[in-house]
């Protein structure tokens, strides 16, 4: 059969037809199955499979009351609480991320003198040398939920002295919320502080 000009825009324009066919239809595909379906399977099995993590890890006090993340930290300043790390985006989770100051930077020096003059005022009993590193610095994100045990053991004659709770309390209190390293061997040992201080509110209620 002889091909003319007419049959062969035809069978052009039936090309075209067919490879835009094809395109809408791997396009539909992939929406259903990367936008609909693999969203749904991975959220409905988080939510079996661990759904506190998948909820946010949210702790709630003794009345059932959402107190925050035990994944974010939180500004704690009253006396009778353990205090957290410093954070210069004060711990707001949609900011996450810090000033990377150079050690020289005056705005970082000016804002470590800030926080060792809050401490010694804060903790008038404990010696300037006593004071761990990870209470004057901030985490990478600033959204750091954990202390080391040592930060939390120099917090503990503010503590007993604003709560009347014994010294003794506190440190069975402390080493009960220290956390191990992360299958025995990654990381530091760490104290989540409003896991602790939940707890401390439960030991003051009581």
């Amino acid at each position: 059969m002889k091909t003319t000009p007419e049959t062969a825009a035809e069978g052009r324009k039936e090309s075209k037809g067919s490879y835009l066919f094809g395109v809408i239809r791997i396009s539909l595909i992939f929406i259903v199955l990367c936008g609909i379906a693999y969203p749904l399977a991975s959220t409905g099995l988080a939510q079996v499979l661990m759904p506190d993590q998948a909820n946010g890890s949210v702790l709630k006090n003794a009345a059932g009351q959402a107190v925050g993340s035990e994944l974010i930290g939180q500004n704690f300043t009253d006396p009778r609480y353990f205090h957290g790390r410093v954070s210069s985006i004060e711990y707001k989770a949609e900011a996450s991320g810090s000033n990377n100051y150079a050690p020289s930077n005056p705005a970082l020096l000016q804002r470590t003198q800030d926080t060792i003059a809050q401490w010694q005022a804060d903790n008038p009993g404990v010696a300037l040398d006593r004071l761990p590193v990870d209470l004057v610095t901030n985490s990478g994100s600033g959204l750091d939920p954990h202390i080391s045990p040592q930060a939390a053991e120099v917090q503990i004659p503010r503590v007993s002295k604003a709560t009347g709770l014994s010294a003794e309390e506190l440190t069975k209190l402390v080493n009960r919320h220290t956390e191990g390293r992360d299958l025995g061997l990654f990381g530091e040992k760490r104290v989540n502080v409003l896991k602790l201080n939940l707890a401390l509110s439960e030991e003051l209620a009581k």
